[in-house]
């Protein structure tokens, strides 16, 4: 796998310049959120004997099906700020939920009204490309009687494909329970997806170390930092939402049942469990750094070594010519033949020599 130092020096929090200065932007401003260039509206209309799917052109249309005494879930993939707008308006959804959902880059979050109740989580996926780089995106839920609200910020990924299916089969709980299940189906399904991206980062730090031991030290700093940047995101993504999973748990809303809220328990246990996996692959970066220094640091002292025994190689030269250098008028072997041959000699054996006794001692 190649890699390229661009790849890994990405900010996450999306920035801007302005006037030459870096602008950290403000995640609750709405305004920041560009309109998806198309958005996909769909409503299924059920009850425990009959079903029914309407792929809806407006937003308009979502009117009709308040008050039905069917249970309604209205799905819209690729958010525009009018049409939230609006759907939040026939349902008497508080505005302040509006801006949540509207919202770039916001910490996972659940309000919980009279009425109804908000989750905000975020489905992790891997990128397509030749990095599997992690991304996450941004998923608001609401729960109303009779009604779910879903959206999602990118028209092409559905995060509820199975949940589609269950709906199909009159026997699946989905179709048997109330709207609350099915909320609590879609938290589940959100959840449940946090371990099949975990398994593929487990994957990335187990082939982490036979890359390092194979590469050079800047593709091993820019390998560890691509990794490092991923577990941050799980961070980023999995903790608040143990609290998320933990406040609709501990929720006294009438809107959910005893039933459903033991089914939110197990959820609880889920996320729990991916905390953990948090943990663990902390603990393998932790070890990848510290496998990292330590070849960094090998690879220093092997570099010391061998200048360290080249100098002493060259020692007994720099001695012995030192001594035939300097300006006395009587010198031994100065007006020898041999004398050069002599001071060579011993210059070329000594060295060899030490490279023996060294050898003999194990030094190198």
């Amino acid at each position: 796998m190649k890699l390229e130092k661009g790849n890994f020096f990405k900010l996450w929090l999306p920035t801007r310049e302005s006037a030459g200065r870096l602008v950290f932007e403000n995640p609750t401003d709405n305004t920041l959120r560009q309109d998806a260039d198309k958005s996909i509206i769909t409503a299924f209309v059920y009850d425990e004997h009959n079903i029914e799917k309407l792929d809806l052109s407006d937003i308009g249309q979502c009117k009709n099906l308040i008050g039905t005494q069917k249970k309604v879930w209205i799905n819209i993939d690729g958010l525009r700020r009018e049409e939230v707008g609006q759907i939040c308006k026939e349902f008497s959804i508080h505005q302040l939920i509006e801006e949540d959902i509207l919202s770039v880059d916001q910490r996972p979050k659940s309000d919980i009204f009279e009425d109804f109740v908000y989750c905000l989580l975020y489905q992790l996926y891997l990128e397509k490309d030749a990095f599997n780089e992690l991304r996450r995106e941004q998923i608001s839920m609401v729960l109303g009687k009779n009604f779910v609200l879903t959206f999602q910020e990118e028209a092409t990924r559905d995060a509820f494909g199975d949940i589609r299916k269950r709906l199909q089969s009159p026997l699946s709980k989905v179709r048997q329970f109330g709207s609350d299940f099915l909320y609590y189906s879609l938290v589940d399904a959100v959840v449940d997806d946090y371990f099949t991206t975990m398994d593929s980062y487990g994957e990335k730090l187990e082939r982490g170390e036979s890359q390092l031991i194979r590469t050079n030290a800047q593709m091993r700093m820019s390998y560890i930092l691509f990794l490092r940047k991923e577990l941050l995101l799980f961070r980023r993504t999995i903790y608040p939402a143990r609290d998320v999973i933990s406040s609709l748990n501990k929720n006294e809303n009438a809107l959910f049942n005893t039933k459903t809220l033991r089914y939110l328990k197990d959820i609880y246990d889920h996320i729990l469990q991916a905390v953990e996996m948090v943990e663990n692959y902390r603990e393998g970066m932790s070890n990848l750094q510290d496998l990292h220094m330590n070849m960094a640091n090998l690879k220093m002292n092997e570099s010391m070594k061998v200048m360290a025994v080249v100098t002493c190689l060259l020692a007994p030269a720099t001695v012995i010519g030192g001594i035939f250098g300097m300006n006395f008028a009587q010198i031994p072997l100065l007006h020898n033949t041999y004398g050069f041959t002599v001071a060579v000699a011993l210059m070329l054996l000594i060295p060899i020599w030490m490279v023996f006794v060294f050898k003999k001692r194990g030094w190198f």
